[in-house]
């Protein structure tokens, strides 16, 4: 039997002025480094709400408000780090806004980066495919909260 792993993530997309707020990931190696939305786990016991304001702060320096949640996104994976294990992602996005703090880079954390980027300019971008997903469910609003899967390739990441 395949193992499974479930991670459930909180997302905020921040916009103001045309761009979009971004975190740079990088691998526990420092062999990896993509740009993300600000977000990460929720917690065991976390409400997914608290978890993006939590998030958000610690890789930001922002303090937000959630404005809206937009939907979720769930992918499905093998993964080849953990002996083929089925890995499945499970993201919920919100719209968040700034209401306090200051932009500063995390330290010690799983990102090393955090800055405004103009929103054309994101295709450019190495990127975790949630940003686009993200982005997607912001222009689209779909009553269902779900967009269409986003292929990874190219720039993308998982």
């Amino acid at each position: 039997m395949t193992a499974q792993q479930l991670r459930v993530a909180a997302y905020g997309l921040c916009l103001q002025d045309e761009c979009v707020l971004l975190a740079r990931y990088v691998s526990a190696d420092s062999t990896m480094r993509h740009w993300t939305l600000p977000g990460g786990r929720v917690e065991h016991g976390e409400d997914p709400y608290d978890a993006v304001v939590r998030e958000v702060a610690e890789e930001t320096g922002y303090q937000v408000r959630v404005e809206q949640l937009l939907g979720v996104d769930s992918r499905t994976r093998r993964v080849e780090w953990d002996g083929g294990a089925v890995f499945q992602a499970m993201g919920i996005f919100y719209r968040v806004c700034i209401i306090g703090g200051r932009l500063r880079n995390e330290v010690g954390g799983s990102t090393d980066l955090a800055t405004w980027i103009p929103v054309p300019d994101v295709r450019e971008l190495e990127r975790a495919v949630i940003v686009d997903v993200g982005l997607q469910l912001h222009h689209t609003q779909p009553p269902t909260g779900h967009v269409p899967p986003i292929p990874v390739e190219g720039a993308l990441r998982h």
